[in-house]
C-alpha cells in the first residue's frame, strides 16, 4: 500500500499537477492539504475519471483536506468533533482533518496550523489544537492499531529537518513548544516513517516561494507520515518526490510518499 501526503496550495490551481502526478505515480491513497475550496467547487470529475474515490472537507479560499483512495475507505469522518465528545463546534471551523480506513488501515490527513508568528493568537491556537489533536489520536487508537497519521505538521521535529542557513531557536515551526506538542503525540506510539530508512539532514518537504530558496535548496522538511508500531514494522520506504516543485507556478510543498508491504 503506498500512501501519499501533499499541500498543494490550492487544487485548483495545481489541478494539472496533481492529476499528472497521479498517473505517473498510481499510489493507493493521495491526501491532500490547503485545497482551498467548497466541497461543492472541489474538482472530483478529473480524479473519478482515473478511477479514484473522493472524500473531501474543504472551505473558501483556505485550508481543506481530501483523501483521494483507489478503494471506496470506510468510517471516513472529518474534524475533531465526530470522535472527541464533548468538543466545541469551533474546532471544526476549520477544515483540516479528515479521516478514513482501507485494508485495516486508518489513514488520518491533517492540515496543522501554521501558527504565524510565536506568542501571537494563531500560535496560541496551534498549540491548543495540537493538544485536541493528541485526545483525538488517543480516542481512535482505542479501536485502530493501524494508524498512519500524515500532512503537513507545520513543525520541523528537529533541527536537521531544516537547511543549514536558518536560525530555528525561536522560529514559527521549530520552536521548543511546538515540537514539544508533537512529542507529546508521538508518545502514543507513533513514529517518523521518513526516519527509519534516511537519518541524515538535508532532506525537505517545503522551500519558502521567496529568495530563490527551492533553487538553493533552503528548505523545511515538515510533511511527515507517522506510523503505530504495526505498520513502522511494515513499512518498506518513505521518500520525498521533489520532481513537483520543479514545475512552472508549483505549490511550495511537495509530495511524501510511504510504502507498506501490505
Amino acid at each position: 500500500m503506498k500512501i501519499a501526503t501533499w499541500n498543494v496550495n490550492s487544487i485548483r490551481i495545481r489541478l494539472e499537477q496533481v492529476i499528472d502526478w497521479l498517473n505517473q505515480n498510481p499510489v493507493d491513497v493521495l491526501c491532500l492539504q490547503e485545497t482551498k475550496v467548497t466541497d461543492s467547487q472541489f474538482p472530483r470529475s478529473p480524479f473519478e475519471e482515473l478511477g479514484y474515490q473522493v472524500y473531501i472537507s474543504g472551505q473558501k479560499s483556505y485550508n481543506g483536506v481530501a483523501l483521494i483512495s483507489r478503494q471506496p475507505l470506510l468510517d471516513v469522518s472529518t474534524g475533531f468533533t465526530a470522535i472527541v465528545p464533548n468538543l466545541q463546534p469551533e474546532w471544526d471551523e476549520q477544515k483540516r482533518v479528515i479521516t478514513g480506513v482501507l485494508d485495516n488501515v486508518r489513514i488520518v490527513n491533517l492540515y496543522v496550523p501554521n501558527g504565524s508568528s510565536i506568542g501571537s493568537e494563531k500560535y496560541e491556537y496551534k498549540l491548543r489544537w495540537l493538544t485536541v489533536l493528541r485526545e483525538y489520536l488517543q480516542l481512535l487508537l482505542k479501536s485502530h492499531p493501524a494508524i498512519c497519521v500524515c500532512g503537513d505538521f507545520n513543525i520541523a521535529l528537529e533541527n536537521k529537518d531544516i537547511h543549514d542557513k536558518a536560525k530555528p531557536d525561536n522560529h514559527i515551526m521549530a520552536s521548543e513548544a511546538e515540537r514539544q506538542a508533537l512529542r507529546d503525540i508521538l508518545t502514543l506510539g507513533f513514529a517518523d516513517a521518513f526516519r527509519k530508512f534516511t537519518s541524515e539532514g538535508g532532506h525537505f518537504s517545503w522551500w519558502d516561494y521567496r529568495t530563490a530558496a527551492f533553487q538553493r535548496n533552503l528548505g523545511w522538511r515538515i510533511d511527515h507520515h507517522y506510523l503505530t508500531p504495526v505498520l513502522y514494522e511494515q513499512a518498506t520506504s518513505c521518500m520525498i518526490d521533489v520532481a513537483p516543485r520543479k514545475l512552472t507556478q508549483p505549490s511550495d510543498h511537495t509530495p511524501v510518499v510511504v510504502e507498506l508491504g501490505i
